[in-house]
């Protein structure tokens, strides 16, 4: 397994936002986190991450724990990660943007240019390559994150909806790069989405959490049809 999330629990002033969850992931799989807003499916990322620790339980990374670890230091590790509100240098090229990034393990500026144009190539964007990232739309700037997250070279990569407010042919653009790099280059990658049409196509397996416990995991087929899952999503505006 290259990750394994063991009874983790994390509290907010006595609010319980995760607790006792646990899941596995294995090497160059696509997994799934789904569940409703505020299940604690962004604060389990960030356990992930680096930016909290977790109260009590385990985070172990090909084999060591990186719970506690800084999340610079979790990054260099392998762990890519994608936010939920993304925020590129506004006044800095879309190359200079991602080139932040492939500096992670690049020494040298033409190194870290010529990565970051090749996962602009991959992605799209390598002709808004010079220009500024705070002219780019919505969608783009979706794909500018990824590309960042993708240039510090992870081994496993943490994507939080980065399919949200993209049409069903964009979200369909995205799921087939995912696809690609996780056939390519064996990438593993864990995704938060809310977007079903993109957890089915994408996952393999999938975890649901509600109210920081995980109530149900499987295949996409079975989990849709679990009965605790469709009790937690009751009023839930899901996009298939």
């Amino acid at each position: 397994m290259i990750l394994e999330v063991k009874n983790v629990s994390k509290s907010f002033r006595g609010l319980r936002a995760v607790k006792d969850a646990s899941f596995e992931l294995g090497d160059g799989a696509i997994n799934g986190l789904i569940g409703p807003n505020g299940a604690g499916k962004t604060t389990i990322f960030n356990m992930i991450a680096g930016v909290y620790a977790p109260d009590s339980g385990s985070i172990v990374f090909e084999g060591k724990r990186i719970d506690g670890l800084r999340p610079d230091q979790v990054c260099s590790a392998g762990i890519g990660r994608t936010f939920q509100i993304v925020k590129p240098f506004a006044g800095l090229t879309v190359l200079d943007n991602v080139m932040v990034g492939a500096f992670l393990k690049e020494r040298s500026a033409a190194g870290a240019r010529a990565v970051s144009s090749s996962i602009l190539r991959t992605l799209g964007l390598e002709t808004k390559s010079g220009l500024p990232a705070s002219s780019l739309t919505l969608p783009d700037r979706k794909r500018l994150e990824v590309a960042r997250a993708l240039a510090t070279r992870p081994r496993l990569l943490l994507l939080d909806e980065v399919m949200a407010g993209l049409r069903p042919t964009e979200t369909d653009q995205m799921v087939q790069v995912f696809r690609d790099l996780n056939r390519a280059e064996g990438l593993t990658i864990l995704l938060i989405e809310h977007v079903m049409r993109a957890v089915m196509a994408l996952a393999r397996h999938i975890g649901v959490l509600h109210h920081g416990e995980v109530i149900a995991r499987g295949t996409p087929q079975e989990v849709v049809r679990h009965p605790a899952v469709l009790e937690c999503y009751l009023g839930e505006e899901t996009e298939l």
